[in-house]
């Protein structure tokens, strides 16, 4: 760690700063939170709001996991960790089970998290209602009257299309009976894990300035009409060509060798441990 920076690049007063509205997100469970948003050495829409989150909680013992889509080692992922690790000088780890601190861009880890462990997720775009109100000021009103029909409209519009809700990513919640909230762009095979789990999940927005939070054990449902119940994404019939795993969420690729599509398992740690799994029992 360079001596000369303060450790987690920020100062003592902007760390605190983020901690409370950190604090007041989670006693509100799904509520935008607005906080002072800091200049980054990296470019905004990067990840700067999760990784400010991840520098105002990061302490000497942590372990430090960075997801980029699935991916440990995206371009996105490498800096992130390096700006930490030179900042800190915390040990990284590719383990999902490994880490006490979690920063992701667009996945929930396949492997269930615990008590212990924190789950930060970068958002492009918190207010889930903006595509249906552009002013912030009515879309604050919205929220404090609890009247989201724009949101079902706007599923409902889906359905009429496309017979459907086409809602590919970032389909939007309702958290603890109370906030409509965006869970960031996370396939909707994750949504489900964002109900009840044991892990803190802070979501944060550096261009949009808000931190929202969703603690361990609230219950978070998906948007939909008792005709047209929340389905996530299924694979049926298909499976994971390295390591053969059902029941994840799977990215259909190209075989390089043979020109032949196959599925693989998006989250590259869970596929690693399973190989692995297999070679030790095998040896």
């Amino acid at each position: 760690m360079n001596e000369r920076t303060h450790f987690a690049f920020f100062d003592e007063g902007s760390k605190r700063e983020i901690r409370r509205a950190i604090l007041k997100a989670i006693a509100i469970p799904g509520y935008q939170v607005p906080f002072a948003s800091r200049e980054m050495p990296i470019a905004r829409g990067w990840g700067t709001g999760g990784l400010q989150l991840t520098l105002s909680l990061v302490g000497k013992d942590d372990v430090l996991k960075v997801i980029d889509q699935g991916c440990d080692e995206s371009v996105n992922a490498v800096n992130i960790k390096k700006l930490v690790v030179d900042t800190t000088g915390i040990r990284v780890t590719d383990r999902t089970g490994e880490a006490t601190l979690i920063q992701s861009r667009h996945r929930i880890p396949e492997t269930p998290l615990s008590s212990d462990q924190i789950l930060v997720l970068q958002v492009p775009m918190p207010e889930p209602l903006r595509n249906i109100e552009p002013s912030e000021r009515v879309t604050k009103r919205l929220h404090s009257e609890r009247d989201y029909s724009g949101a079902y409209l706007m599923l409902f519009e889906e359905i009429m299309r496309y017979g459907t809700m086409a809602t590919g990513a970032d389909h939007p919640v309702l958290v603890r009976d109370r906030y409509v909230m965006s869970p960031s762009p996370i396939p909707k095979f994750d949504n489900p894990k964002m109900n009840g789990g044991e892990a803190l999940i802070l979501l944060g927005a550096g261009r949009e300035k808000r931190i929202y939070a969703v603690p361990p054990h609230t219950s978070v449902a998906s948007l939909d009409f008792e005709d047209y119940p929340f389905r996530p994404e299924s694979f049926p019939g298909k499976k994971c060509a390295l390591c053969g795993a059902t029941g994840v969420f799977l990215d259909e690729t190209e075989n390089a060798e043979t020109g032949v599509s196959e599925y693989r398992c998006n989250d590259s740690d869970w596929c690693l441990s399973r190989l692995n799994g297999k070679e030790a029992s095998n040896g």
